[in-house]
């Protein structure tokens, strides 16, 4: 028998080797992962300690596993783990409007359109119809409408039909005379076609202001549970954050409740519209963090979209002689949000489609390189650059925000609109990528998909979910899987200030990531893929279970 003194050494001895052997208690360990942390070397891991809501280390199974210890692991069977993806160009609020409205989206004629209305109407019995979808170029005549026989289908109830882009609209004539919209009006930065001396109802960019301040709203109730459908889309597609282009200043607490009632826990980067509201907000609360809310930019419209011709070119359309766009915003507002920014310290974010805009932008931007290196300006979409002044986003450090999936959307009609010559600076993703450095990718949802692997298709492939065109859209100007993926995590932290906190998955980082059913690779085929999980800082928000 062992002394008493023997035997109580030897038991607090093997109390103490157990309780190392056990491990240091976290919340959760993901093992037997492909984890890609987003680092410049893109090295990988296979498991990850979490406490916390952040990382609190990564490394091979065998060292998380014999150091750590959880209630909650996770066997990823090799499955591949990449931080949440960021949406850095979308609009939920828009979405969810549209989620509640009429759906025009792939209508293949005026005819599927009223067809659609009068159906809309039937079961929903509104007073006031809304619809947006609508794309002309998918039709056989491939021209813009006109109101006349909405105006006969609806002669007394007021309709808005909002065409894809969100740069044009059709109203019928209750509409117009509800607006005070005729063919005599005139409404700077918008354009009202009239035919034959009558308005046709078609209006677009700012010419669709006097109807939009008409616009009702939807019930509340059913715009929170829009807003938690486009969440659980979002999420089981492993997007966890969204930069949202454009909030007034009513919604910002729209926002705060969503979070703070509904479980709305999306990471959302909001962009302010240049309203006296916002102004002051941003004077008065500076950079702002509300939970998983964050406001340090504005969001400036500089022109339309090119394919309802709103988009302000140097030389005319290529098939509409002497129509050149609309400058939607004029210079001196620019310049006014632009010294804003620069005294609030906010972004600048401006949608610049056309190659004009473009210039108008990159020359604007240049005196905030003077007072700020670091200033991380924007231009959303940048779709037609002037090759000549594609240097200018290298030289002046203006971070481009694109859109792969446009690219491919537009492919139909985007030549026809500007010609070849000016293709070489169009959806002109490489050499964009080659100037800056980084390019800050999103969807511009609901004008696209939310799908990030049809933008990774767009990106690398630059064919749509039809794998159309077979040898790829304008090809050269391809970026790689890895940018692409880039894009949409570490470079779009970056372009909204938060790489100190997601965007890779590194020791102290929040944990948010995403094990996905399949491997996240491009192919020249389209292939789907979906979350397993989903996490935002250490919290399950979604699972196919």
């Amino acid at each position: 028998m062992f002394p008493i003194k023997q035997t109580l050494f030897f038991f607090l001895l093997t109390f103490i080797l157990h309780s190392c052997f056990k491990g240091k208690s976290v919340d959760l360990i993901v093992h037997n992962a492909v984890i890609h942390t987003m680092q410049e070397n893109g090295i990988t891991y296979q498991a990850m300690a979490i406490k916390d809501g952040k990382i609190l280390e990564i490394g091979p199974d065998r060292q998380i596993l014999n150091k750590y210890t959880s209630d909650e692991e996770i066997d990823a069977k090799g499955k591949d783990v990449y931080p949440g993806f960021t949406d850095a160009h979308g609009h939920i609020l828009s979405y969810a409007t549209q989620l509640l409205s009429l759906n025009l989206v792939g209508c293949k004629s005026m005819d599927e359109v009223l067809v659609r209305a009068e159906k809309y109407q039937a079961k929903n019995k509104r007073s006031f119809i809304l619809g947006r979808g609508w794309d002309q170029s998918l039709w056989y005549s491939n021209e813009f409408p006109t109101n006349d026989e909405l105006t006969k289908l609806f002669p007394t109830t007021p309709v808005c039909l909002i065409r894809i882009d969100g740069h044009a609209l059709l109203a019928n004539d209750a509409m117009l005379e509800l607006a005070k919209i005729s063919s005599k009006t005139v409404i700077p930065g918008g354009i009202i076609h009239v035919k034959e001396g009558k308005c046709t109802g078609l209006l677009v960019d700012n010419a669709m202001n006097p109807v939009y301040a008409l616009l009702p709203s939807f019930p509340k109730k059913e715009v929170i549970g829009a807003f938690q459908e486009i969440q659980q889309e979002l999420f089981q597609y492993g997007i966890t954050g969204v930069h949202e282009a454009g909030i007034g200043f009513d919604d910002i607490a729209f926002f705060k409740e969503m979070i703070d009632r509904h479980g709305f826990t999306l990471n959302v980067y909001a962009m302010l519209m240049p309203s006296k509201e916002n102004f002051q907000f941003a004077e008065k609360k500076g950079i702002y963090q509300y939970k998983n809310l964050s406001i340090r930019s504005f969001k400036v419209i500089g022109d339309g979209a090119l394919g309802s011709r709103g988009a302000l070119l140097k030389k005319s359309y290529s098939d509409q002689h002497n129509h050149f766009g609309v400058l939607t915003t004029p210079l001196d507002k620019m310049k006014e949000v632009a010294t804003i920014c620069e005294r609030t310290g906010y972004q600048m974010n401006t949608h610049a489609i056309g190659d004009s805009t473009n210039h108008i932008l990159l020359e604007l931007y240049q005196r905030i390189f003077e007072v700020n290196k670091d200033h991380r300006w924007r231009i959303e979409h940048a779709q037609v650059v002037d090759p000549k002044d594609m240097e200018l986003f290298g030289k002046y450090a203006i971070f481009p925000s694109v859109q792969p999936t446009h690219a491919v959307s537009d492919q139909r009609w985007a030549e026809q609109r500007i010609g070849k010559t000016r293709m070489l600076g169009a959806y002109a993703y490489k050499s964009l990528l080659n100037q800056y450095g980084m390019l800050a990718i999103g969807t511009d949802f609901p004008i696209e998909l939310t799908d990030p692997f049809l933008t990774i298709h767009a990106a690398v492939q630059r064919k749509n979910a039809e794998n159309s065109p077979s040898a790829g859209f304008y090809a050269n100007e391809s970026i790689t899987f890895e940018e692409c993926v880039k894009g949409m995590t570490i470079w779009a932290a970056f372009a909204s200030f938060q790489e100190n906190e997601t965007g890779s998955l590194e020791k102290g980082k929040d944990a948010t990531f995403v094990i996905f059913e399949n491997p996240v690779r491009s192919t020249p085929e389209y292939q789907p893929n979906f979350s397993l999980y989903t996490f935002i800082q250490g919290k399950k928000v979604y699972s196919t279970e």
